[in-house]
C-alpha cells in the first residue's frame, strides 16, 4: 500500500497514493507521545497493494499530567495515578472525546461509510477509542484497543450506543505490561463481555509495547474489518 504524507497543526496524515480512500483508521497515541508515533506501524502492517486506507494519527493536545509531576505534555486526559480511578478524568476524556468525534466526522464529510472507519489506541490512546466509539451513534468498522483499559467504565451501561453494539473489538494487552496491567486490561475486557460486547482479546509475553505476532494479528484483524 503506497501512501503520501502530510501534516496540519493537529494531525498526521497517510492517504493512498494513487486512489481516493474508501476507509480510514483514526490511531490515538499514548500518553506523552504524539502523532507520529504510529507512523511507522502503517507499512509494517503489510496490507494488501490496492488497499485504499487513510490512516489518520491525532496529536492530543498538551496539558499537564498530575502523575509526572504537573509536567505538560500531549495528554488525552489527566492521570492522578495509576490506579483505576485515577485515571478516570472525566473532564478530560468528555473533551477528548469531542475532538476525536470530529475525526471521525470529517471522514464522513470525505465519503467514507461509518462501517469503514476505524478507531485505534495505545494505552491513553486505546482508553479514548473504546469510551468514544462505544458511544459513536453509527456503526464502525471496530475498534482496535491495544495495551489499555475501558475508562469510566461505571457510565457505560447508561451511555452505550446502541448501534455499536455489536462493534468488532480487538483487544490486545502484554501479560508483562508494568504501566497498564494486564489484571486492568483483562478486568477491562471482562465488563465489555458481560455487558454483550464480543471481544476478541490477545496477550502477549511482552510489557507495555508490541510485539511481532501482535502485528501479524493486527493486519489480520484490519484486512478483515476492511476489506
Amino acid at each position: 500500500m503506497k501512501t503520501t504524507f502530510t501534516e496540519t497543526d493537529d494531525a498526521v496524515v497517510l492517504s493512498p497514493a494513487d486512489r481516493p480512500a474508501d476507509a480510514a483508521v483514526i490511531w490515538l497515541h499514548g500518553l506523552g507521545a504524539d502523532g507520529h508515533d504510529f507512523v511507522p506501524l502503517v507499512p509494517e502492517l503489510k496490507l494488501a497493494p490496492g488497499a485504499a486506507i487513510r490512516f489518520v494519527f491525532p496529536h492530543a493536545q498538551v496539558r499537564p499530567v498530575t502523575i509526572n509531576n504537573g509536567y505538560s505534555m500531549r495528554a488525552w486526559y489527566d492521570i492522578s495515578s495509576l490506579t483505576a480511578a485515577g485515571r478516570d478524568d472525566e473532564t478530560g476524556i468528555r473533551e477528548s472525546a469531542q475532538r476525536i468525534l470530529a475525526y471521525i466526522a470529517r471522514e464522513r464529510i470525505a465519503g467514507i461509510a461509518a462501517n469503514r472507519i476505524v478507531l485505534a489506541g495505545f494505552s491513553q490512546g486505546g482508553a479514548m477509542a473504546l469510551y468514544t466509539g462505544l458511544r459513536h451513534d453509527e456503526p464502525l468498522g471496530g475498534i482496535l484497543a491495544l495495551s489499555t483499559y475501558l475508562p469510566l467504565k461505571s457510565q457505560l451501561p447508561a451511555e452505550a450506543h446502541a448501534a455499536n453494539r455489536r462493534v468488532p473489538i480487538l483487544m490486545c494487552h502484554g501479560t508483562r505490561d508494568p504501566v497498564v496491567t494486564h489484571e486492568l486490561g483483562s478486568a477491562s475486557r471482562d465488563v465489555l463481555t458481560a455487558q454483550g460486547y464480543g471481544v476478541d482479546w490477545r496477550e502477549y509475553p511482552m510489557e507495555h509495547s508490541l510485539c511481532p505476532a501482535e502485528l501479524v494479528d493486527l493486519t489480520a484483524w484490519l484486512k478483515a474489518r476492511l476489506p
